[in-house]
């Protein structure tokens, strides 16, 4: 995949294309991931025309201004005017995680331009309880400013990739270190000493607002297009079994695809997620 920038109202967008002649994909990562996610499946897409994002405040992409929010409302107009960028009236969706959820949303929001929906390892959003409304904006506000402290400078890559391998949540369910390099080495920066995370460091906030559970029940049922949940087994504990397929049963033309492997599903079986893919997305 090349390398490619959009200019867009926000800023600059980076992303890699590979320039297919088929349908056309726009690939959106996972949260604290970058445009390189999708690299392990590229070989097996060839004959879409896919474009990686690096999203605002990951990668390569331009990050938030002071005083602005990394919530979906943004990220949402973020995509379309990518779209535009593109020349793409219309176009279909495939996201991973938190790629996956705004995807969801998009697909509910402009029905007209999303072709088709694929998702990985998420289908709509994280809920919120009602009651916790209150208290994730005071966990949030309290949090706010606090992402200024020096960024912990690494002396190489393999250090990095080390931190990241030791950060994953599940033991035995996350990425090798060859998995992860691909996106740490997008994924940092060279100053003076070393490297440091390109990432914008307030990404790590807490999230002011999420969606309650009705919420995303509606956005589902409001999404027209054909759509394909591609979950991992076994189910990961922040949308058990029941309830992923529970909200694809929400959806008034979707399907769901479950194969083993775990939250990255994507870059540890490439072959196996992108031969699902091609089939939906209508790839020949």
């Amino acid at each position: 995949m090349r390398e490619i920038t959009l200019d867009i109202p926000l800023g600059r967008i980076a992303a890699l294309r590979n320039d297919g002649h088929g349908p056309r994909v726009l690939a959106l990562h996972g949260w604290l991931d970058n445009a390189a996610s999708f690299l392990p499946m590229a070989p097996y897409l060839r004959e879409l025309d896919l474009v990686a994002l690096d999203m605002p405040g990951h990668g390569h992409s331009v990050h938030l201004p002071p005083g602005t929010d990394y919530g979906f409302p943004l990220a949402l107009n973020t995509l379309l005017d990518v779209a535009d960028a593109l020349g793409w009236e219309s176009f279909c969706l495939l996201g991973h995680s938190m790629g996956a959820g705004l995807a969801s949303l998009l697909a509910a929001a402009c029905p007209q331009r999303v072709e088709r929906l694929a998702v990985i390892e998420m289908l709509g959003a994280l809920a919120e309880v009602p009651e916790r409304t209150a208290a994730r904006m005071r966990e949030a506000i309290a949090q706010r400013g606090r992402s200024g402290r020096g960024l912990r400078v690494f002396p190489d890559v393999d250090t990095a990739v080390r931190a990241r391998l030791q950060s994953q949540r599940v033991p035995g369910t996350g990425l090798e270190a060859a998995q992860l390099r691909l996106l740490v080495e997008r994924g940092l920066r060279a100053v003076d000493g070393g490297f440091v995370w390109r990432s914008d460091p307030r990404l790590v906030q807490p999230t002011m607002i999420r969606m309650t559970e009705a919420q995303i029940d509606d956005v589902l049922r409001a999404i027209e297009c054909p759509t394909l949940a591609v979950f991992a087994d076994p189910a990961q504990p922040y949308l058990p079994d029941a309830e992923r397929r529970r909200r694809v049963a929400l959806l008034p033309r979707g399907r769901m695809a479950v194969l083993p492997g775990g939250h990255h599903l994507h870059m540890q079986q490439p072959e196996a997620v992108a031969r699902v893919l091609r089939e939906f997305l209508g790839a020949h």
